[in-house]
Formats: C-alpha cells, sequence, structure tokens
C-alpha cells in the first residue's frame, strides 16, 4: 500500500467512526427534562377512584382533582401541557420504568421503590385511617383489628396494603385490583374495615356517609408522600421538582389544592379532624 492509499485509508476509518458516534449521539437517551421541553408534553399517571387525588367524569372522559392541578401547575413552569395516562398504585411505578409516563403522584419513598425509581421532597406528609363498615366496632388501637376474625379490604400495591400487613399481620386481609372494590366491600359487608390514607378517607366519608364511619387508630402513622420519576444521571428534573414541592407546601398551596378539591362535596378544612396530617 503507498502513502497516499494509507491516507486515504486512514481519512475512510475516520469518518465511519465519526458516523458511528454521531449515530450513537442521536440515540443516545434525552434526559426527562429535555424531553418535556422538546414535545411540550408532561406525562402523568391517572387513577380513577381516587378522589380528591383524581377525578374522572366518566361523560366527558376529563380529569380534575387535587394532583391534576398540581400537574398543571408543574407543567405551566415547563412550557407543557399534562397528557394523563390512566393507571393504578401499583402499575405507576412499572409505568415509570417503561418511559410511558414522567410523573407519579402521591408515591411513598420506601427503600424497596428507591432502587427502582427516584423522588422529589415530600409533597405531603399522610395520617393513615380506617374505615369501619356499619355496626364494627371502632379501633382505638392497630392491634385491635390484628385478629384472623377481622377483615381488612385494600387496593394491592398500595401503601394501605403495606400498612395492613404491616401493623395487622394476623388480619384477614383481602386484595382488590382498585381501592373502589375494597370500599364495595365494606359496603356490602364482605369486609369489616378498609385502611386508607386520612385525605382519601376523609373524601369517601363525605360522599358516602352511609358506608360507616372513620377511625384513627393508634399509634398515629404517617409517611410522606413524594413525586415518582425515573432514575436518571440529569438531576435537573428532580431538583426542579424538589423545589417545586418544598414551595407550595411551605407556602400553604399543596394544602389549599386539596381543600379546593374537597370542597366539590361540600368539605372543608373544619371537617378534618385535628390529629390528621396534611
Amino acid at each position: 500500500m503507498n502513502r497516499r492509499d494509507a491516507l486515504t485509508t486512514v481519512a475512510l476509518a475516520g469518518a465511519a467512526m465519526a458516523a458511528t458516534a454521531s449515530a450513537k449521539a442521536d440515540t443516545a437517551p434525552t434526559s426527562t427534562l429535555d424531553r418535556i421541553k422538546k414535545t411540550g408534553v408532561l406525562r402523568i399517571a391517572v387513577i380513577a377512584g381516587q378522589d380528591p387525588y383524581f377525578h374522572k367524569d366518566l361523560a366527558t372522559n376529563q380529569w380534575s382533582g387535587a394532583c391534576i392541578d398540581m400537574a398543571n401547575d408543574i407543567a405551566g413552569k415547563l412550557g407543557a401541557k399534562v397528557e394523563p395516562l390512566e393507571s393504578t398504585w401499583g402499575n405507576q411505578i412499572l409505568d415509570l420504568q417503561a418511559d410511558k409516563i414522567d410523573l407519579a403522584f402521591a408515591v411513598n419513598p420506601t427503600p424497596e421503590r428507591s432502587l427502582v425509581i427516584d423522588f422529589s421532597t415530600p409533597i405531603l406528609v399522610h395520617s393513615f385511617t380506617v374505615i369501619t363498615k356499619k355496626g364494627f366496632a371502632k379501633p382505638a388501637t392497630w392491634a385491635e383489628l390484628n385478629k384472623p376474625e377481622v377483615k381488612i379490604a385494600v387496593d394491592i400495591g398500595s401503601t394501605h396494603e403495606t400498612i395492613a400487613r404491616r401493623y395487622c399481620p394476623k388480619a384477614n386481609i383481602l386484595g382488590f385490583k382498585t381501592r373502589d372494590e375494597a370500599i364495595l366491600a365494606v359496603s356490602t359487608g364482605r369486609a369489616d374495615c378498609n385502611v386508607s390514607l386520612a385525605v382519601l378517607s376523609i373524601f369517601t366519608l363525605k360522599k358516602n356517609p352511609t358506608l360507616g364511619e372513620l377511625a384513627i387508630p393508634r399509634p398515629l402513622l404517617t409517611l410522606p408522600t413524594n413525586l415518582g420519576i425515573r432514575a436518571e444521571a440529569d438531576r435537573r428534573y428532580k431538583d426542579f421538582l424538589s423545589a417545586w414541592a418544598d414551595y407550595n407546601r411551605s407556602l400553604g398551596q399543596t394544602r389549599e389544592w386539596l381543600l379546593k378539591a374537597y370542597e366539590t362535596v361540600g368539605l372543608s378544612a373544619d371537617d378534618i379532624p385535628g390529629e390528621v396530617q396534611f
């Protein structure tokens, strides 16, 4: 091979390497924040039957609720619009991992979840409560529910299930796909009670006053609820959401979004038990 041929070979090899590098760059994963800004779309998980977080109008298929107001506020700051994807508490983590959504609301940051997704700082701190069926004695403690004859209805994959199994392992725990189904089990007598976050149970009992009664067993159990996002090296999206969460929580705006959703069924701040954190 003469010198001219050698130079040509080197040039061609360099061009091939550059083209390969360019192709890899084009297919490299884009950060969530960059994708949202580029497409102008913020994809979120929405969950039916989870008032006041989410409410679906069956006539129009339109979504409303506290988390929708929060999502619209976040999207507005990113120059995007909200695109909902119907999911469940158990599936929204999988939807994040599968890149179907960019944001999951009301996610409790458990150690197991932290291995597969990331979180913002808390948007709220929630208290756990119990809805008892009519005629069932209101429990003063979680230990009173921890008996084989007690039937507890929970929605599978939720922190409601986690709390029931952690504090009432001896009880007969009935798992249902949705919280609506778990509540129906209480109303029809198939279950004695339902474990729910206070923010949900207060709303449920206001809409269905004949369902049963609200109990706040001791010890008082609380957990932070956060925004769930995909784990990625680029921290800008996480930092933005954490700043958003801290800002709105400290100003009381997050509470106002929840109270606004409560107003749709005639609830006010005075209806919230003093023991309940919000």
